[in-house]
């Protein structure tokens, strides 16, 4: 069953007419009102809050009354909240420019007084890891929507160290992890860089370059890609010093202090992942490699691109050489989200209507895009960089998918109304899904359809493939620099599994050995991209779910957003059928590609 735009009323277009509903910058003063002038009185008030926490300690005992324990916990929640907020201000100040002294000043101000608060609560969590099996029950059972929290504290029992340790390493981070993660961040969004554009030279930063990489110009492709790693290349022994770095952070505080068995088993134990089920997911991703390999082949053809190589695999079809304004992009999501369910239309409206998303691209602004969701009940907040391409209008869908996730869960606590991080990606992707196939049932050209389905084949590429062979580079990676590789042996790495990647279907150019100093999710989040590949992976089996069922599946879907971080993820998704262990699963949502490489071959006879 296809989702048709002409299903979408009237009315979305209608309420987002006005300059407020087709906000391009946030307003921030939803979290805290001048936080820079009365910090001091924020501080104190959650000071006097973490104090009460504090006092509670005399009282713990696995024999605690449940009520005593339960006040506790929603003592803790209203910490959370208010240091949620503040947090959130800092880093949203520093993402709107980079550059800002004021802001990074700030940021780091927030990190510091936060961290040592956090210090003084860590007791709970150590003692609640203690209390034997009998009580801990006794006491979840009568926790209502805390529980699933309660349990994933207990879940890390086996890889926490004692109080002292734990504060120890919680001021370390600041000064250590956060901060050189704070310069890779700094220096990067500093980068300039220049390329000539109709014989004019320009200057420009990462974002705007970035645009130029899908330029219908082969040659101007080209040029971007060298500039870009031009520009890393340069500084290849900083950032490549600043990556070994966090990596031996990552290894000596999970390895040699928390004893995980693996740098990967610590990102799957916090995802409340099993290492079997990331195990098969990326085994399987390695397999089809060659289903891309084989579209590369498909787009060199339509695109008559003679000889295919890296610097055209995103080559836009010749049907899509447009660019779009800001409120049509945003009327385009709307109207997509409200063929599917008007519930989501009205909760990704709200983002607009509550002024909390910042769209324009600016010098000194954070590369990419992310959702803020800070606290339930609060409005998620949206950071775009939005410069009119039809890659943008799908950023816009996948980010808002974040936000109304968030939203759908507002119901339960700060602490279990984030998903965790797999499931984190099924609203989002799902949301570019609905916006892809709204545009698709309203198109009869075949130029058209082919350019949405190479669209979409290189989002569902950048988005699984490129990065479960990110997570098979950390995997080398964080071996090699524990047996002392230098900068220039991870680059050779890093080109040997491009290699492998792409097989024959096309020529990897040399200075694409850098790309991975191009990925700010290495440094800042080791292991996180496999996300991505499972999110993604996961929304096409559910894609094919609403086509073979189509409105009844709605509400299933509605419910698996509304239980947010509340349950285990296979908890959550075995309630849809989905079992993340096997490996015929994640086959199903490869199987769904390569009937999308089909169907794009098809549109060529």
């Amino acid at each position: 069953m296809a989702v048709s735009r002409k299903t979408a009323p009237s009315r979305i277009t209608r309420r987002a007419t006005t300059s407020r509903e087709f906000a391009d910058h946030w307003e921030l003063a939803d979290l805290v009102s001048d936080p820079v002038k009365q910090f001091d009185r924020y501080l104190k008030d959650l000071s006097a809050k973490v104090t009460r926490f504090e006092s509670a300690r005399t009282e713990l005992a696995a024999t605690i009354p449940e009520q005593t324990f339960l006040n506790l916990l929603t003592l803790s929640e209203q910490i959370a909240r208010e240091s949620g907020r503040l947090s959130a201000y800092a880093y949203l100040w520093f993402s709107e420019d980079t550059k800002h002294l004021q802001a990074r000043s700030f940021k780091t101000k927030v990190e510091e007084q936060l961290t040592a608060l956090q210090n003084h609560l860590l007791f709970f969590d150590l003692w609640w890891q203690s209390v034997d099996d009998k009580n801990a029950e006794r006491l979840m059972a009568n926790s209502g929507d805390f529980r699933y929290h309660l349990e994933t504290i207990r879940r890390f029992k086996p890889h926490t160290l004692s109080e002292p340790e734990e504060k120890i390493i919680n001021i370390k981070n600041i000064t250590g992890q956060s901060a050189v993660h704070q310069l890779y961040d700094v220096v990067t969004n500093g980068f300039t860089f220049t390329l000539r554009v109709g014989g004019k030279k320009k200057t420009l930063n990462r974002e705007a370059l970035s645009a130029y990489l899908r330029s219908p110009k082969a040659l101007v492709r080209e040029a971007a890609y060298r500039e870009m790693y031009r520009v890393y290349e340069a500084q290849q022994d900083l950032l490549g010093e600043i990556y070994k770095a966090l990596v031996n952070d990552w290894k000596a505080e999970n390895l040699q202090l928390r004893h995980y068995k693996t740098p990967l088993a610590s990102r799957n134990l916090s995802n409340d992942i099993p290492d079997a089920a990331v195990e098969a997911l990326l085994a399987v991703c390695m397999k089809n490699a060659p289903i891309f390999q084989r579209y590369f082949g498909l787009k060199a053809k339509l695109c008559k691109i003679p000889t295919m190589n890296r610097y055209h695999i995103y080559a836009p079809h010749r049907a899509e050489q447009k660019t779009y304004r800001y409120a049509d992009a945003v009327r385009m999501v709307l109207d997509a989200y409200y063929g599917f369910s008007p519930r989501l239309a009205e909760l990704a409206q709200r983002v607009f209507a509550d002024r909390h998303i910042d769209a324009r691209t600016k010098p000194g602004k954070m590369g990419g895009a992310y959702c803020y969701s800070v606290t339930p009940n609060l409005t998620p907040y949206v950071m775009l960089n939005f410069t009119g391409e039809a890659r943008d209008i799908a950023t816009m869908a996948h980010e808002l998918g974040h936000a109304v996730h968030a939203m759908m869960a507002e119901q339960h606590t700060v602490f279990t109304f984030h998903s965790t991080l797999p499931l984190a990606e099924t609203a989002s992707v799902f949301g570019e899904r609905i916006l892809s196939d709204a545009l698709m049932a309203s198109e009869s050209s075949r130029a058209v359809k082919q350019s949405l389905l190479v669209n979409q084949l290189d989002d569902i590429y950048a988005t699984v493939m490129r990065q479960a062979y990110f997570v098979a580079f950390e995997r080398t990676a964080h071996d090699m620099v524990a047996q002392g590789a230098t900068t220039t042996d991870l680059a050779a790495t890093y080109m040997t599994l491009l290699r492998q990647q792409f097989g024959k279907s096309l020529r990897v150019p040399r200075e694409f050995q850098w790309e991975w100093l191009t990925i700010p999710h290495l440094y800042a989040s080791p292991f996180y991209c496999y996300a991505y590949s499972f999110g993604n992976l996961l929304v096409l089996a559910l894609y094919r779910m609403y086509q073979e069922q189509g409105s009844a599946f709605v509400p299933k879907y509605l419910d698996l957003l509304a239980a947010g971080g509340s349950k285990a993820p296979q908890a959550i998704l075995a309630e849809v059928g989905v079992d993340m262990n096997s490996q015929a699963f994640w086959q199903s949502g490869f199987d769904a590609i390569k009937g999308m490489v089909d169907q794009l071959e098809q549109t060529m006879k």
